[in-house]
């Protein structure tokens, strides 16, 4: 019994690691219906009323006041305004699998944001695994050459814009966990984005033509699959997974399930949207993955944020 138990922790991490892998896929069939804000703003909100029902049936506890969103504003203009404008933007303009995979070098921004933020050091390994995974990034973004589109280029750029945007994030969410709990901060969080993103959503809805569009994707079935998907189990579900884990296992631990995936971000978007991942790709992918490893493996003290939907 006591077995099993013990492996509770590892098996949530697991799920987690996947929700978030399948997260791309669901991501790129949302908006292949929906507008970037009209997507975003729906996600938010199914996720912000879903974190409150949970409160009101008293299964989180959380301590709100008006401070706490004076107090943690500079952590939700990063994370999630900042972050999933520009993720989202490279999801629709690349692959669900090169969005994994670029996604994954949060690690590595959090890593050197420390360094010069936080004065953290770092070791000449650290410095040469960094170089890796930048190399890595260019080997994706050449690897297409003229067969990719010509909003390739602008994808990876927003893709890398979100890398930085969750290294800060990951620097001030640490200042902000000593005064609130991760569940408050995600509480916030989820009501800021999904706020902003609605409001955003219902301009974009205005600007192309009207609401009908909108309300005749959300009509669809599948649309409604992976705003479900993306607002409850992305961005609550796997967040209480990764916290349970956490509060379990070391986090170096817990860091070689998460890089779990961006594998199944690839594999995926391979295998369910039949993606091209071009062989050079693969070279970029195991550069950026082998960059990401050593930057986190020689890490002083690995930094997981339980935090990020």
């Amino acid at each position: 019994m006591n077995k099993h138990k013990s492996l509770v922790p590892y098996l949530s991490a697991l799920i987690a690691a996947t929700i978030f892998g399948f997260s791309f896929l669901f991501t790129k069939s949302a908006l292949d219906s929906l507008g970037t804000f009209q997507m975003l703003g729906m996600r938010f909100l199914t996720a912000a009323v879903f974190v409150s029902l949970l409160r009101v049936f008293r299964l989180i506890k959380i301590r709100f006041s008006t401070a706490i969103f004076k107090d943690l504003v500079m952590v939700a203009l990063f994370q999630p305004v900042l972050y999933f404008i520009f993720e989202t933007i490279g999801v629709r303009l690349t692959s669900a699998s090169e969005s994994g995979i670029i996604i994954s070098l949060v690690t590595v921004s959090i890593t050197v944001i420390a360094f010069f933020m936080l004065k953290e050091s770092l070791t000449l390994i650290q410095w040469a695994s960094i170089s890796l995974s930048v190399a890595g990034v260019v080997v994706i973004t050449l690897a297409k050459g003229n067969a990719s589109g010509s909003g390739h280029m602008t994808g990876i750029l927003a893709l890398l814009g979100a890398v930085v945007a969750a290294g800060f994030y990951n620097s001030l969410s640490r200042r902000a966990s000593t005064l609130y709990t991760p569940v408050e901060i995600t509480f916030v969080m989820m009501w800021t984005g999904a706020i902003i993103f609605s409001l955003l959503g219902l301009l974009e809805s205005a600007a192309s033509g009207g609401m009908g569009g909108y309300i005749r994707a959300l009509s669809d079935p599948v649309v409604l699959k992976d705003i479900l998907y993306l607002g409850i189990l992305s961005s609550v579900g796997a967040f209480f997974l990764l916290n349970y884990s956490l509060s379990r296992m070391e986090a170096s631990r817990l860091a070689v399930f998460m890089n779990l995936t961006p594998v199944i971000a690839v594999a995926s978007g391979i295998c369910i949207r039949g993606e091209k991942f071009y062989p050079l790709q693969f070279v970029g992918a195991a550069l950026v993955l082998a960059g990401i490893w050593g930057t986190d493996h020689r890490s002083k003290k690995s930094r997981i944020s339980v935090e990020n939907p």
